[in-house]
């Protein structure tokens, strides 16, 4: 089967939103969510950044367990160097939703708590969410 690219990339671009193909529709949206209170600033600086970081995180990783990097300190220390940026976005987006990091992990631990009553992991329980579990 041939892919015409071409066609392809003309199907992206009808399906990606307009404030992605277009800078004065994307800053009026800005301009709109921070009408609305979001600090849009910084929550993007926390969602690039901890995607970024989670990456160079999962890096170090992929080495160790695929490429025969060495588990050491000198990996470990990267590792937990990378989990410091993380966690350093993470109070980021804490910062711009007006939200504690204990309240981060509460509503975490309620919302495994509800999926897991038990109190342990189940893959059926996993897979087979209730609505509204996300």
């Amino acid at each position: 089967m041939t892919v015409d690219t071409a066609k392809y990339v003309e199907f992206v671009k009808q399906t990606t939103s307009a404030p992605s193909l277009d800078y004065p529709v994307m800053s009026a949206r800005l301009s709109e969510l921070e009408a609305n209170g979001a600090n849009v600033t910084q929550m993007m600086t926390a969602a690039f950044g901890l995607s970024a970081e989670a990456g160079e995180f999962t890096e170090v990783v992929k080495k160790i367990v695929f490429q025969g990097k060495p588990y050491n300190e000198d990996n470990v220390f990267h590792m937990k160097r990378e989990l410091g940026d993380i966690m350093w976005y993470v109070s980021q987006a804490c910062m711009a939703l007006d939200i504690s990091i204990e309240e981060v992990i509460q509503m975490n631990f309620e919302k495994l708590s509800a999926r897991y009553p038990e109190g342990a992991f189940s893959i059926d329980r996993s897979e087979n969410r209730v609505e509204g579990d996300l």
